[in-house]
């Protein structure tokens, strides 16, 4: 947490507005604050206090699980991780114990990030492939066909749960939404990825597609004290369900561990591999 559609749902928004918060799109940053050194891995401090001053809000995007903040002259990279969130909201506010970094707008407003577990990183940089460069391909994009996602598990000879979870190979994709893709597509967690057929990675490549427009319409998954507004978490199937029958089928939904990561599957609907 946050995945993709939690960062989504940050983007849009910053970008929007949301719940009589305004737009960030043309605020002009008059200074900044930086409240825990370890949060800024480009460029240092002192040249990050130095340079953002003066720069507007020009646009915001996402990348995978990456949130970014595009300025007049740098783009301004936040990866949440565990525990990260954004805030916009009035200066005169008082600032939350887990505030890490600080942009103050000249309207009187500011964008804070908040890190209760310190695992978040922010980077300022003009140029986004020293950061992004490794990223895969983004699952919601046009580009992101089956015929890709069979090439890039044809390539591999892992686990499904350890290949949906390598953003080297997929962007955006978490703990959560990999665990309810792979129910859907009734394909067992430990399965090796070579060994699908095409049409076992169509029926996948909707899946990771439905589960993930499913979590941004529904604001993302709030399971949690660390992300909050969301209602996806009505809608899992799978995930911290085990113990309970399965929606489909009625068996006991279990839980393993795979890449260090708690998994949760249906043991009828989706079989382990021979």
């Amino acid at each position: 947490m946050p995945e993709l559609p939690e960062v989504e749902t940050f983007r849009r928004n910053l970008s929007q507005g949301n719940n009589g918060s305004p737009s960030v799109i043309g605020k002009v940053i008059h200074n900044a604050d930086v409240l825990w050194d370890g949060v800024l891995v480009m460029p240092s401090v002192d040249k990050f206090l130095h340079r953002v001053p003066g720069q507007t809000v020009v646009g915001v995007g996402r990348r995978g699980k990456y949130l970014l903040l595009h300025l007049s002259q740098d783009t301004l990279i936040l990866h949440p991780r565990m525990s990260g969130e954004v805030i916009l909201e009035k200066q005169e506010k008082k600032l939350g114990k887990h505030y890490r970094l600080l942009l103050n707008f000249q309207d009187g407003t500011r964008f804070a990030f908040n890190n209760v577990r310190k695992f978040g990183r922010v980077w300022l940089t003009e140029t986004l492939d020293l950061v992004l460069s490794d990223l895969g391909p983004e699952p919601l994009s046009d580009d992101f066909t089956p015929e890709q996602l069979f090439n890039i598990l044809q390539a591999c000879h892992r686990q499904m749960k350890y290949v949906l979870l390598d953003q080297h190979l997929i962007a955006g994709l978490g703990n959560i939404y990999t665990d309810e893709a792979l129910y859907l597509a009734h394909i067992h967690p430990r399965t090796k990825s070579d060994s699908l057929s095409f049409s076992e990675v169509e029926i996948l490549w909707k899946s990771i597609r439905k589960v993930l427009k499913q979590g941004i319409e529904n604001q993302g998954t709030s399971i949690d004290w660390i992300y909050k507004g969301g209602d996806y978490q009505k809608l899992l199937q799978v995930y911290k369900q085990d113990g309970d029958p399965c929606p489909r089928c009625g068996t006991t939904i279990k839980k393993i561990t795979i890449a260090q990561r708690s998994t949760h599957y249906c043991p009828s609907c989706q079989p382990a591999p021979n």
